[in-house]
């Protein structure tokens, strides 16, 4: 597969130091997959439907969002409603990538229809693990609708 037909990975955290390690641990596994990095909610959802700092963004929903719940300006559960609800954005396969082991989340996002909760490991180690198996199934052998 060339380059032009590899789709986005897009990540939604405001934790500069998880996005690190993240896309330290996608390219270690020589994840192909260029990953897209939006700080905040009303960021990705502006980057999903090509607006403001993305409106000359190419067409195309990622082949995975990565997504925290613990976000400034509009939190994750708020963008997963958002995409779930919308029939050009609902097939985007979500994992949410949180710190949060709070019950009431993981119901929550299962409701709204999320593809995998995945609390962050603390350990770096094992963090790493975690990503790149994420990456590998996600990005590489999961298979979604073309757009």
């Amino acid at each position: 597969m060339d380059n032009a037909n590899i789709r986005r990975i897009l990540m939604a955290d405001d934790d500069l130091r998880d996005v690190e390690l993240t896309l330290e641990a996608l390219n270690d596994n020589n994840i192909a997959n260029m990953i897209d990095v939006v700080n905040d909610g009303a960021e990705a959802l502006d980057y999903l439907y090509r607006r403001g700092n993305y409106d000359g963004r190419k067409t195309g929903n990622p082949a995975v969002m990565l997504l925290d719940l613990k976000m400034p300006r509009l939190n994750g559960i708020d963008v997963l409603r958002a995409i779930k609800s919308d029939p050009a954005l609902k097939t985007i396969p979500i994992v949410v990538l949180t710190s949060s082991k709070e019950e009431s989340d993981l119901k929550e996002c299962y409701e709204l229809g999320v593809n995998a909760y995945v609390v962050k490991p603390v350990e770096f180690g094992d963090f790493m693990v975690a990503i790149k198996t994420l990456g590998a199934f996600w990005a590489i052998l999961n298979e979604v609708p073309k757009d």
